[in-house]
């Protein structure tokens, strides 16, 4: 079985509110869709989220790199000569989320050819994740009122607050509200996509100490580097690198130099090949993980499912996966559910994100 052909085709799809956070705003998922095609008929499948805030990719560059780079170069390959894959792969720098596509895409070939769900290849550890939802910049009224009526809804209990605001004496006041208003079995942690300055982190971490927030995520930016080393010091939470850390060397880097002790794992950035190395190399090193989000549409967050959940260290921490709540459609066919706060893989060969042809068409940009 080899590939015959590779597919990257852009759409958009708006969302229902613009999604804010401290190093940007979206206000549609204009994504790229990868196909991989093999000479058996077989077609694999996954969605691939540009960020040019903090990766560098775009929507058109991510086709270009897709069709006219990675392309030419996998064309002809046998499918199960994975290393090679990546060994071709990694001779063209960055392009993380293009990569990751590819590489999720491939292992959606392999599941369906050989007639096994991709999380039971990976590892099969469990069925299902708990949700972790994202709150983003509101009034803290407004935050607890949305957090409400997901957990009375969805059965979600765990929390993301975005921050990195300005005064930050914001996210100081709703992560006050946020917990009395959610009770102390709920869980909250924090995400500051590189907003503050270390000083301003260890500051935030003051005024809300006692709160049993969990986690503190991407504080500031990891080239504030001796900054940073301090707040991991001195923080009585685990501080987790995500934007950081990227690929493994980059996890290897900010684990060794003091810069994170909790790393966030994102399938889009990494697909599954990389994913399974950054995982192993954290548990090896008893650093915890949690699985984060790209603000991926449903096909994402099933490709963060199916990776989540095949492994006892990746499925401990609810993973971010609601963000396919905010836009007003999406290219699954059959779409997600989230049941008693949790998402369940999907029994069916391969991945199983099946795509809708009709709603391709009318989203579809090329």
């Amino acid at each position: 079985m080899k590939i015959e052909r590779i597919e990257a085709i852009p759409y958009s799809i708006p969302y229902a509110r613009p999604l804010k956070f401290a190093s940007g705003e979206v206000t549609s998922a204009d994504h790229v869709l990868v196909r991989i095609h093999t000479d058996t008929g077989i077609c694999g499948v996954a969605d691939t989220p540009p960020r040019p805030y903090t990766y560098g990719e775009t929507q058109d560059s991510i086709v270009s790199v897709v069709t006219k780079v990675f392309a030419p170069q996998l064309t002809g390959l046998d499918l199960l000569d994975r290393s090679k894959v990546q060994q071709l792969l990694g001779r063209t720098v960055n392009n993380p989320t293009a990569k990751g596509a590819l590489d999720i895409a491939l292992w959606d070939v392999i599941g369906i050819s050989l007639g096994t769900p991709v999380h039971k290849l990976l590892g099969g550890f469990t069925d299902s994740m708990r949700v972790s939802h994202m709150l983003g910049f509101k009034p803290a009224a407004e935050l607890l009122e949305e957090a409400l009526r997901f957990r009375e809804t969805y059965g979600i209990n765990t929390f993301k607050l975005k921050t990195g605001r300005r005064p930050f004496s914001l996210d100081v006041e709703a992560c006050h509200v946020l917990r009395e208003g959610l009770g102390a079995e709920t869980e909250i942690y924090l995400d500051a996509n590189r907003g503050w300055t270390a000083n301003e982190a260890m500051e935030v971490l003051r005024r809300t100490e006692g709160l049993g927030l969990s986690m503190l995520e991407e504080p500031c930016d990891a080239g504030e580097a001796l900054g940073r080393r301090r707040l991991v010091q001195n923080s009585s939470i685990p501080i987790v690198g995500d934007e950081s850390v990227p690929t493994l060397g980059d996890v290897s880097r900010e684990l060794l130099s003091g810069g994170s002790n909790a790393i966030c794992i994102k399938t889009a950035r990494s697909g599954f090949t990389e994913a399974q190395k950054i995982l192993g190399l954290c548990e090896g090193l008893g650093v915890d993980v949690t699985m984060g989000n790209q603000i991926d549409t449903q096909i994402g967050s099933l490709a963060t499912v199916t990776f989540g959940a095949a492994f006892e260290a990746s499925s401990r921490r609810a993973g971010e996966l609601s963000n396919y709540l905010d836009m007003t459609d999406d290219l699954l066919a059959e779409p997600l559910t989230i049941d008693d706060g949790a998402i369940r893989v999907r029994e069916v060969p391969g991945v199983g994100a099946a795509i809708d042809a009709a709603k391709l068409q009318k989203y579809r940009q090329d």
